[in-house]
């Protein structure tokens, strides 16, 4: 792999693309690339490092950290917040926006990100990852409100994520197709090992958490009912179950071969409308699976098309090969013209 494109030449190559292109936009994906490579040492040591098992906190959403929760939010900011790059970030692990205050520089981009997805795996050594998201700023390198984070997921320059897994890989689009980079450790390098990837449209797999069958809205209960019964059910075919526990594997795994990955809302917390959080796991995801050919939906409406209403709103999510969100979003269609 000598001769293979590094992230970094990938994004310089579309910077010259770019006549008016300033530099600043490349350098940051950079920077969010290398802040990763940290991440994945500190995920790599595992026991090693001291790392694992829980910080005894909750974050904001009321959910038990991990050390690794917290290390990871913290490599996070400090490699991003000097940069001159971003004039604020928001974490899944903090309550409010993070603003970049004297003396460093302000930039013209925001970036949202979920440090550590899946951290629930991160003691049972199974694959979790980092998921970000990059706005424009809309006042420039001004200072900036909560409002200014709050925009349609259509409005994204950027989103990828970061996945831990027996290799470290990076998968990135800037909304011209989706490419993935996988981390040579010896040389310290994120080599561009799959172009463009593409989700085939049809799938015979699906994600889905199935302890919480008993808590779905009646469509998705439909749903799943009728693609359990196989061939002697009305899909007439047999489909495959699968469920890791982090988005970030769940959603590689659609990239690499396609399925359709759901977290559909429920009553288990009526108070919650979905279990996702929309600017830190839904909108980067559906970005990507777009742009990858695929689809991304809360069963009834497009996710990219939702006004934000708070920075941790959480949505339901139906994303994966085309054919069949359209499939789901017909049950849900079905059920409310028989209401």
């Amino acid at each position: 792999m000598h001769n293979a494109t590094t992230f970094t030449h990938f994004n310089t190559a579309a910077q010259r693309r770019c006549p008016d292109a300033s530099g600043n936009f490349t350098a940051l994906l950079n920077d969010v690339a290398t802040a990763c490579k940290v991440i994945a040492h500190y995920v790599r040591c595992g026991a090693l490092g001291w790392v694992l098992g829980s910080a005894g906190s909750e974050n904001v959403q009321g959910e038990v950290q991990k050390k690794l929760d917290i290390l990871s939010n913290e490599v996070m900011l400090r490699s991003l917040e000097w940069t001159g790059h971003i004039t604020a970030m928001a974490s899944e692990e903090m309550e409010d926006i993070y603003p970049v205050k004297d003396p460093h520089p302000r930039g013209g981009y925001l970036v949202l990100f979920d440090p550590l997805d899946g951290s629930s795996n991160i003691d049972v050594n199974v694959s979790v990852g980092t998921i970000f998201s990059v706005l424009r700023a809309p006042n420039g390198n001004a200072e900036v409100s909560l409002e200014d984070f709050l925009q349609a997921g259509a409005t994204q320059v950027a989103a990828g994520y970061v996945l831990y897994g027996p290799a470290t890989m990076l998968v990135l689009t800037t909304g011209d197709g989706v490419n993935g980079f996988t981390l040579d450790p010896g040389a310290g390098e994120y080599l561009l090992t799959h172009s463009d990837i593409r989700i085939p449209a049809d799938t015979g797999e699906f994600a889905i958490n199935a302890s919480n069958q008993r808590f779905w809205e009646p469509p998705m209960q439909h749903y799943v009912d009728d693609l359990l019964a196989g061939r002697q059910g009305p899909r007439g075919r047999d489909f495959n179950m699968r469920w890791v526990g982090s988005m970030v594997a769940e959603v590689h795994r659609i990239l690499t071969r396609g399925g359709l990955f759901t977290y559909p809302r429920d009553t288990k917390d009526p108070k919650k409308a979905g279990r996702l959080r929309l600017m830190y796991e839904a909108n980067p995801m559906s970005f990507i699976i777009e742009q990858a050919g695929g689809a991304s939906s809360t069963g009834r409406r497009r996710i990219l098309d939702l006004q934000p209403e708070g920075l941790h709103q959480r949505v339901p999510v139906v994303l994966g090969s085309r054919n069949e969100v359209a499939m789901v979003e017909s049950y849900y269609a079905d059920s409310a013209s028989a209401a």
